[in-house]
Formats: structure tokens, sequence, C-alpha cells
């Protein structure tokens, strides 16, 4: 009889060992579990801070869109005669058109504005209408006829250089009849310097290549003008 009393006390040992590796296996797959449930949280957070930080990444970016438009709203749809040459048979104001600007980089200390038409068959390399260069930081518009010869309209220090027709002003479009619409491309370039080191009475082509060496944008405003 003590055999089988012996043999039920270790049995009833070897039970209660497998009670306890039973607990020990639930509360290890509890703990599980609960490991999983905190790492998917995290990863849920983690997901909704990058697409907050995207989203206002995006914001600031549009926010900062370098922009170059005109008040006059005409002058999108074509260029007004005002804005046109008076010269080659064209019978224009010869104005320079008002101009405006946004959002210009950070760092921005001046800006250069040109007028350029690429379409001028008369010149391979095109032809430049006008160039305003040591505009200060603090300007985000020019006013009508503000391209003037010994214009009083610009800030002081501000410099005009040389066009294709061989003068420090503003001349308007005056393409050949018959053409195809030319495309007068207002450009305004902002530079991390406040003056540029060229000679007076530049060139566009000169002043152009030199701002480009400090270039922190630009922006770009397209006329249209055929007749």
């Amino acid at each position: 009889m003590r055999p089988r009393l012996k043999w039920a006390t270790l049995s009833g040992s070897a039970l209660g060992d497998s009670g306890e590796v039973d607990e020990a296996d639930t509360n290890l797959t509890s703990k599980r579990k609960a490991d999983m449930s905190r790492t998917k949280i995290i990863g849920a957070l983690s997901v909704s801070l990058l697409a907050i930080a995207l989203a206002a990444q995006e914001k600031s970016a549009s926010k900062s869109k370098f922009v170059l438009s005109s008040p006059d709203a005409q002058l999108a749809a074509k260029v007004p005669e005002v804005y046109t040459a008076n010269l080659f048979g064209c019978t224009g104001g010869n104005m320079s058109p008002p101009l405006q600007w946004a959002g210009a980089p950070a760092g921005t200390k001046s800006f250069v504005i040109t007028l350029f038409d690429p379409d001028e068959h008369g010149d391979p390399s095109g032809w430049w209408h006008w160039i305003v260069y040591d505009l200060p930081a603090n300007l985000d518009k020019l006013p009508k006829g503000a391209g003037a010869e010994h214009s009083s309209v610009l800030p002081a220090g501000t410099m005009q250089g040389r066009t294709d027709l061989g003068n420090d002003a503003y001349h308007g479009p005056c393409p050949d009849k018959g053409d195809p619409p030319h495309r007068y491309t207002f450009t305004v370039y902002a530079l991390s310097v406040e003056k540029l080191d060229v000679p007076a009475d530049s060139s566009g082509a000169m002043v152009v290549s030199t701002a480009k060496e400090h270039l922190l944008g630009k922006a770009v405003f397209i006329a249209h003008y055929g007749r």
C-alpha cells in the first residue's frame, strides 16, 4: 500500500508543478499582448505626429511661395498699349507696368527685376527690355512708370541696366507685325547680397549672370503681345 501512497504523493506534486507552469504561461501571454498593444499605440501616435508635421511643412511652404504679379489685370491677358513702345512703328505709352511680389525667401537682401523677350527673332539671344537691380529687400512693389530714364520713383541706390535698345530704362514691346504674340517675361530674383558687383550700365545678360551667383529664388510673370 505504501508504494501506491508514495506514487499518489508524487503525482500530486507533478500536477501542482503543471498548474504553476500554466499560470506562468498565462502571465507571459498577457504581458506579450500588453507589449503588443503599447507598440501599436506608439506606432499610431508616431504616424499621427508625422502626418501633422508634414501638413505643417506643406502649409508653411504654401505660405512662402515666391510669386510675381501685376495689379493691372489686363496685363495677364495682353500687354495694354500704354506699356508698349513708341518707336519702330509702335505708338504706345512706353511706361513700365506696375509690379508686385510676395513670399520672398528668408535671407533676401535685394532684388533684381528684368523684362526679357525670348521670341525676338532679330537677335538669337532674345531681347532685354528692362533691367533693374539693387532693389532693397523691404520693397515688394514697383508703381507704374518706375522704369523711366533717371527715374525718381525707384528707391535711392537702385540701378537700371542697359537694355538691348542701348538705354538704361524700360522700353516696351514692339514685335514685328504678323509675328505670333511674343512672351514678355518679367522675372524677379531674390538675392543674398545687398549690391551686385557689376559696373554701371551693365547689360541684362551680365546683371542676370552675376545675380545667379547669389540667387535665393525667383518668380516669373509672363505677358503676351502681338500686332
